[in-house]
Parts: structure tokens; C-alpha cells; sequence
């Protein structure tokens, strides 16, 4: 990959590190502006609940639009959305005596701004290189770049916070800004060779592709839900277990959180240098990564030892890890360029699914016994092994025929 691609590549990779900053930042600081805001638990949730749903909603839509319009004109005005929505929630925060409104809708703004911005970069990534090896590389690179913001978020949220409780909105349309500029002057997109579809034919040929694409689509789909559930839904286990089993907060209980995370981050990148172009090594990697899911799930079970507990969330983060590039790269690859955004957004979208309904559903699970949260997650993992098994092959030639 030449230097040129290079930059390219670091400001695609900006976009998913700041969209995810922009929402996971904020759970370390929830406690505190629910009681800055005189404000009940389930309203300080709806803060991280109406930024999912709108992504949910929208980002099916910003796919079409990046196919019809293309990939550039609607990732920056995302960017500027996004920003302002910081802005709103940040001033609201600071000059408002009830703020929780505008907050709300400050939040939903950057919603909007995240449906048009994160989901665009893996379809521009499979627009702009060439090879299989050079997408499947690039896509580990925006996958690391998206879990590193997970990484990071608690840390920097707990820092911000610690200056003043609404710093972490003002600094949204700081990442914004950068990510802006970067991605403006320093990202080159292909010229199309093909003029966009009309309304009616892009209908007609996404409902061909889910036609002779449905069983793939559907096990991919299903596999980013399962796996982003998991990992919210533990995520929220350890954050409430820290605080309220072993009485860790603050800066200390962010770089607990981040264990796990770190070695997604190090899995995510390593593989999608590593997958190659051969969708069959996708397959496999992303069986044995949810059947290391499901192990380490049931495992926990067993033990009692914080210490223990966070070794085998380490190792189920490279399970995790692994999944994310190779599911990335297959999708990417099994769709023409022509219907990409639309499709890989679809595939984000699903997995807003799992970030959202994660939490609460962990939280339910927790009323009953702490080890039925680990039996439910490992449950759900060794069920995205079966659907690996059933949906996922054969993935090479009959499909690879449709995409050309």
C-alpha cells in the first residue's frame, strides 16, 4: 500500500474512532450528570438508547445515499451534524438550568451524524482498493480504529468529566472537526465508472441480491447482532460489577473496562492483515472466534476471582476480535460495488441492534443470577457457530460470480 492510500486509510479510520467516542465516552459519566441533571436512571439512559435507535433507523438510508449521491458528499455533512449536536448538547449543558431537552436533542443530532459517517467508510474502503488483500487489510485497520475508540472512551470520558461534567459533549465537534478536514482534503474516492441506479432499479436490485443472497445475508447479519451483543452486554456486566461488588471507580474502573477491549483491538487489526483474499480462511476464523466466544463465556462461570474474570475476558476479546475484520471483509466482498453502501449499512445497522439491546438485557439477566448473564452470552455465541456453519458456505465461487 503506497503513502498516498496510507493517509487515506488514517482518515477513513478517524471517522469510526470519533463516531464511537462520541456515544461510549459518555457511559463512564452517566452517574454524574444523572445527578447534575436531577434526572431518573431510565431518562441518563435514554442519552446512549436515542443515539442507537436513530442509527438504527437511518443508516439503511445514508447507505443508499452514499450509492446514489456518493461516498464523500454524505459522509462530511454527517460530520457537521455531528458536531453540532455536541455543540447543542454542551451549551444547553451550561447555560440552561433544565438542559435535559436539548441535551436529548443535541444527542439525537449526533445519532444522525453517526448514521452518515461510520457506515460509509467500509464500502468506501472496498471502493478505493484494488486488491482482496489490500480491502480485507484496510477494513482491519477501520475495525481497530472503531474498537480502540471503545478502549479509549471510558478513559478520556472519566478524564473530561473530571474537569467539568459536560466537557465530554464540547469535545465532539473537536474530533468532528479534525476528522472533517482530514477526510476532505486527504481522501480521494474512485471516479464512478457506473452511473448510479435510478430509485426503482436500486429496489429491484437489492431485493435480487437478498434473492439469491438471503441465507448468506441473513447469517452475517445475525452474527454482527450476536457479537456486538455479547460484548455490550458484558461490558455493562463488568462496569456495574466494578463499582458494585468491588467498589472500583473512576480512572482506575475505565482501565479495567479497556482490558478486554485491548485485545480486540490487537485481534481486529492482526487479522485483517492476515485473512487474505480467501473468503473460505473468513469462514473458519470467524467460526472459531464465536466458538472462543462461547467457551470463555461458560467459563467465567466457574471462577469467582476479579483477576481471573478479566484474564478470560482478555482471551474472549481475541476471539471477538478476530470475527470483526472477517465478517467486514466478507460482506464488502460478496456485493457489487453498486449496491455496497446500501448493503454493508444494513449490516451496521443490524449491529446497532446488539450495542442496543445489550445493556438492558444484561441488566434484566443480572436481577436473576450473575451467571445466567454468562450462560446467556455463551448461549448466543455457539448459536452464531451453528449459523457460521449454515449460512456461511459454500463462499466462494457461486456468489463471487454474482458480484462480478
Amino acid at each position: 500500500m503506497n503513502e498516498k492510500k496510507t493517509w487515506d486509510l488514517i482518515s477513513l479510520a478517524s471517522i469510526p474512532l470519533i463516531m464511537t467516542l462520541g456515544n461510549s465516552m459518555l457511559i463512564p459519566v452517566l452517574p454524574i450528570m444523572e445527578k447534575q441533571l436531577k434526572i431518573t436512571s431510565l431518562q441518563v439512559s435514554l442519552l446512549i438508547t436515542i443515539y442507537s435507535i436513530v442509527a438504527i433507523i437511518l443508516i439503511p438510508i445514508a447507505g443508499f445515499l452514499s450509492d446514489e449521491y456518493g461516498r464523500k458528499k454524505i459522509i462530511i455533512p454527517s460530520l457537521i451534524i455531528s458536531g453540532i449536536g455536541g455543540l447543542v448538547s454542551g451549551f444547553a449543558s451550561m447555560f440552561l438550568e433544565n438542559p435535559y431537552y436539548l441535551i436529548l436533542l443535541g444527542r439525537l443530532l449526533q445519532g444522525i451524524g453517526a448514521s452518515g459517517a461510520a457506515p460509509i467508510v467500509l464500502p468506501l474502503i472496498g471502493d478505493m482498493f484494488k486488491t482482496e488483500e489490500e480491502v480485507s487489510n484496510g477494513l482491519g485497520i477501520i475495525e481497530t480504529s472503531n474498537t480502540f475508540g471503545k478502549v479509549l472512551s471510558p478513559i478520556l470520558g472519566a478524564l473530561l468529566a473530571a474537569v467539568v461534567w459536560y466537557l465530554p459533549f464540547f469535545s465532539i465537534p473537536v474530533f468532528s472537526l479534525i476528522s472533517l478536514l482530514l477526510v476532505a482534503f486527504l481522501v480521494k474516492t474512485p471516479k464512478r465508472k457506473q452511473a448510479p441506479l435510478k430509485l426503482k432499479e436500486f429496489i429491484a436490485e437489492t431485493k435480487k441480491i437478498f434473492k439469491n443472497q438471503g441465507k448468506f445475508l441473513f447469517g452475517v447479519f445475525s452474527i454482527g447482532i450476536i457479537i456486538m451483543f455479547v460484548l455490550f452486554a458484558v461490558l455493562f456486566y463488568l462496569s456495574n460489577t466494578l463499582e458494585d461488588q468491588y467498589k472500583i471507580f473512576g480512572i482506575k474502573k475505565g482501565l479495567l473496562l479497556a482490558i478486554p477491549l485491548v485485545s480486540l483491538s490487537i485481534s481486529s487489526f492482526v487479522t485483517g492483515k492476515k485473512i487474505g483474499k480467501n473468503q473460505t480462511t473468513m469462514k473458519w476464523i470467524t467460526l472459531l472466534g464465536m466458538l472462543l466466544s462461547g467457551i470463555t463465556m461458560f467459563a467465567i462461570t466457574l471462577v469467582d476471582s476479579l483477576i481471573t474474570i478479566l484474564f478470560i475476558l482478555f482471551i474472549n476479546g481475541v476471539g471477538v476480535g478476530a470475527t470483526l475484520p472477517s465478517l467486514d471483509a466478507l460482506i464488502t466482498e460478496s456485493i457489487k460495488k453498486q449496491e455496497r453502501g446500501t448493503i454493508t449499512a444494513i449490516y451496521s445497522s443490524m449491529r446497532f441492534i446488539g450495542v442496543a439491546a445489550g445493556p438492558p438485557i444484561a441488566a434484566m439477566l443480572m436481577k436473576t443470577s450473575e451467571k445466567f448473564v454468562f450462560y446467556t452470552m455463551a448461549g448466543f455465541s455457539f448459536a452464531a457457530v451453528i449459523l457460521i456453519f449454515i449460512t456461511l458456505h459454500p463462499i466462494g465461487k457461486q456468489r463471487k460470480k454474482e458480484v462480478t
